[in-house]
């Protein structure tokens, strides 16, 4: 499995990063586009931190199984991925219903991605949720040196998955695990009652 070399910086403002981008020649590869995916987790995944997702990025459909270290990563590599091309969203979703693997959650986000000195930099913006920035690369030290030349501080790197970060602007209540669990997450839709926004 490859070990995805990947970071997060929260909370960003997108017209801030575009023009960041734009003045150290980064290249944008692919407008902002919605994106959709689903999550399949059976209860082996959920034990060992990991989930099949099957997602529509605009110009492709990919299949990957993702494994964790722990429910939380708190550093760069501890996520393992297989990918793979598909031909299309829906067969491939009702493929794996049809094998007795239904999806646990459809959902939505928003992305645009840019490429700088070798990696790729993501603005994404998600449903209830302030936008954030990915930066991958092969290794650590080329997302290290995109992050530092786009002005983040890597003390605010963050590198948990989508859940956490929804973590640090909403209060979950007791046994919601977050928006994995839901059946849909869509951008029309109200805040889950799950979810109380912090102050």
């Amino acid at each position: 499995m490859k070990t995805e070399i990947e970071v997060k910086f929260i909370a960003v403002d997108i017209d801030d990063v575009r023009q960041r981008l734009k003045k150290l020649g980064a290249e944008c590869e692919q407008p902002m586009r919605l994106m959709r995916r689903v999550l399949i987790e059976q209860p082996d995944h959920e034990a060992n931190h990991s989930f099949i997702r099957i997602r529509d990025q605009g110009d492709k459909i990919t299949l990957t199984f993702k494994r964790r270290a722990k429910r939380s990563p708190d550093k760069i590599d501890d996520t393992k991925e297989i990918e793979v091309e598909v031909g299309n969203f829906e067969d491939t979703v009702e493929l794996f219903k049809e094998a007795g693997w239904p999806h646990k959650t459809y959902q939505e986000n928003r992305r645009e991605t840019w490429m700088l000195d070798g990696a790729e930099v993501v603005i994404d913006e998600w449903p209830w949720l302030s936008p954030q920035i990915e930066i991958e690369a092969e290794d650590e030290a080329t997302v290290r040196a995109a992050a530092a030349k786009l002005g983040f501080d890597w003390n605010d790197a963050f590198y948990g998955h989508i859940d956490d970060v929804y973590e640090t602007e909403y209060t979950f209540a007791p046994g919601f695990r977050g928006i994995i669990v839901l059946p849909e997450v869509r951008f029309e839709d109200p805040i889950p009652e799950q979810m109380t926004p912090k102050e």
